[in-house]
């Protein structure tokens, strides 16, 4: 079976950010909302631009680092960048192996802290049973 369509479907469905680079920080891919979050930077245009275009020097360097620290063992991969408290999110840079445990790229999770507000699921199992 290709998982590749059903992996595909969990990034776009997530509600957060989701920008995939390789290792040459190359934009590879965007899910929609990271695509409707950096709009006003160029949305989809930025695939296939360098993800050090979008950063200033000080970043660049902390992006290098990391993607330096994933390359030295297939067990780095996974580092907390920041916390946004404006946005009550932590956010992490993830590396991204190929079958080989070769680093292939890298992408930033946004873990979003705020309660939920959407109904539970117990409600809308409830409503759809009435």
């Amino acid at each position: 079976m290709n998982l590749s369509v059903f992996f595909k479907s969990i990034v776009d469905s997530d509600i957060a950010p989701i920008v995939v680079c390789n290792i040459k920080h190359e934009i590879i891919y965007m899910n929609p909302t990271a695509i409707k979050r950096y709009a006003k930077r160029g949305g989809a245009e930025l695939i296939g631009k360098s993800l050090l275009d979008c950063h200033n020097a000080e970043s660049n360097d902390k992006i290098k680092a990391v993607v330096s620290w994933f390359s030295k063992s297939p067990e780095n991969n996974r580092i907390f960048t920041f916390h946004n408290p404006k946005e009550n999110k932590d956010v992490y840079m993830i590396a991204l192996r190929d079958g080989d445990n070769s680093l292939i790229g890298y992408y930033e999770k946004h873990e979003i802290r705020d309660t939920e507000k959407a109904l539970p699921y117990s409600d809308i199992c409830h409503k759809e049973s009435d």
